[in-house]
C-alpha cells in the first residue's frame, strides 16, 4: 500500500517521475527485498499505479520521500508474503556479473549477515520496520523521517531503539541456531 501524503500544487507526470526517481526507488527496494527481480517488481507495480492515476494525487510536495516510502512499504510487504525461509540473497545474479572470482569468507560472512538482518526485520511491526529502513537503508534523518510520517523526532527515536532491539534479539537467537 502506498503512503498518503499532501496535494501539490501541480501534478507531475508519471513520466517525469519515473525519469526522475526510477534508479532511487529500484535501488531502495533492492536495499529491502534483497533480490533485483522483487525491485523490478517493486518499481513497476508503483509507476503502474501512478500511470493509472491512482496514487498521483498522493504524490505530495516530497515525491522523492514519497516515493522512497512507497518503495519499502512494497517491499516489505512482497518479502512478508513471500516469507522469511523464502528469502533470496542479496548477493545474487547481479552481484555475481560483478565479479567472477569465488566468494572469500568475509563476503559469505557479509552476505549472511544481510540474510539475517532482512530475515530480522520481517519480525518488526510494520511501522518499525518502515522507519528502520528510512534511517538504516536510506539514511534519512530522524528529523527527516518525523516530517516524512507527520510524528515527532522522539517518536522515531524510541522506534528506532525498539526496533534495533528487537532486531539485536532476533540476530542473537539466529547466531544461537547456527552453533
Amino acid at each position: 500500500e502506498l503512503p498518503v501524503g499532501d496535494m501539490p500544487d501541480q501534478q507531475l507526470s508519471p513520466h517525469t517521475l519515473f525519469t526522475d526517481h526510477h534508479e532511487r526507488i529500484f535501488i531502495t527496494a533492492y536495499r529491502v527485498s534483497g533480490s533485483v527481480q522483487d525491485a523490478e517488481d517493486v518499481l513497476q507495480s508503483i509507476f503502474l499505479r501512478l500511470i493509472q492515476e491512482q496514487e498521483r494525487a498522493n504524490v505530495g510536495i516530497n515525491p522523492e520521500s514519497y516515493l522512497c516510502r512507497a518503495a519499502i512499504n512494497a517491499s516489505l510487504d512482497l518479502v512478508r508474503s513471500r516469507g522469511r525461509r523464502q528469502m533470496v540473497d542479496l548477493d545474487d545474479s547481479e552481484d555475481e556479473v560483478r565479479s567472477e572470482a569465488p566468494p572469500t569468507d568475509i563476503d559469505v560472512y557479509r552476505s549472511e549477515q544481510r540474510r539475517r538482518i532482512r530475515a530480522a526485520m520481517m519480525t518488526l511491526n510494520h511501522r518499525e520496520a518502515e522507519i528502520f529502513a528510512l534511517r538504516h537503508f536510506e539514511d534519512f534523518r530522524n528529523s527527516q523521517i518525523a516530517e516524512l510520517l507527520d510524528t515527532s523526532v522522539s517518536s522515531v527515536a524510541v522506534t528506532l531503539h525498539r526496533a534495533r532491539e528487537k532486531l539485536q534479539s532476533q540476530l542473537r537467537e539466529y547466531e544461537g541456531e547456527t552453533k
